[in-house]
């Protein structure tokens, strides 16, 4: 159990909330099983038609806790607290939005691949450092980027791993609207009010033909994924990348091959 995922559930919507402020919404294997148990809990809950993730107005979430993940992934992929979410997330039957302000590192922004809306404040930045962590891309990134903005960008954006303002993502087609900081969770809890009033049956249905063209290649990306991602967290070049953000230097790359 974590104190570091809050869930609420209000007019058929059920707000998952982020909140490690002190460690800027890092996630931890914890907080990783309690947001898959969110998702578990809306399929199976008929009261929830709606699911919305968001953070605070300051940050989403700053990625992975690398305090909890240097040691590697405990088990399989798909049994780890990460992959468990991932693959729930990716499958899940009721309509996700997400309300984004601040970083949204990492996960931050593949997580939101598979949120049906999304939201973003003009204080967002989207980052996805993988490459530049001695990692690789995760959460079918390495297949949704490429089918929907083509590959050159999803390449510049995925090895590189810099930083991509609300403003590109929406020129990108990766979310729907840029908000106002103090204004994106009320402008992604309206679209979820809107689909809670929906007919449920039809809005699973849609949402099941949109996802039912890529959802065997989705799944193979991401365990294909999940596997080398678990390779790469041994490696030395991961740990020289970990080493030196715990260390707050600059990584140096130049010994490897």
């Amino acid at each position: 159990m974590t104190d570091f995922v809050q869930t609420e559930i209000n007019n058929r919507i059920l707000t998952v909330r982020i909140h490690r402020p002190d460690r800027k919404n890092a996630l931890t294997h914890a907080m990783y099983t309690a947001l898959g148990d969110a998702i578990e809990q809306a399929d199976a809950d008929d009261n929830i038609r709606c699911v919305m993730f968001t953070g605070n107005e300051d940050c989403f979430t700053a990625g992975n806790d690398l305090s909890d993940f240097a040691s590697g992934l405990p088990g399989a992929f798909t049994e780890t607290p990460v992959g468990r979410f991932l693959f729930l997330l990716a499958n899940a039957t009721k309509p996700v939005v997400a309300a984004v302000n601040g970083p949204a590192v990492g996960i931050g922004t593949t997580m939101l691949l598979h949120c049906d809306m999304v939201f973003a404040g003009t204080n967002t930045g989207f980052k996805m450092p993988f490459a530049s962590l001695g990692l690789c891309p995760e959460g079918g990134s390495s297949l949704l980027l490429p089918s929907w903005i083509g590959r050159v960008r999803a390449a510049e954006l995925l090895m590189l791993g810099e930083t991509f303002s609300a403003d590109e993502a929406l020129r990108l087609g990766l979310i729907n609207r840029v908000c106002e900081p103090a204004d994106t969770e009320a402008q992604a809890r309206e679209a979820c009010e809107k689909l809670a009033s929906q007919p449920p049956a039809a809005i699973r249905a849609t949402k099941k033909l949109l996802n039912s063209p890529t959802h065997k290649d989705l799944t193979d990306t991401m365990l294909a994924e999940g596997e080398l991602f678990a390779e790469r967290l041994k490696s030395p070049e991961a740990a020289e990348a970990f080493g030196a953000f715990l260390q707050k230097r600059q990584p140096d790359f130049s010994k490897f091959k």
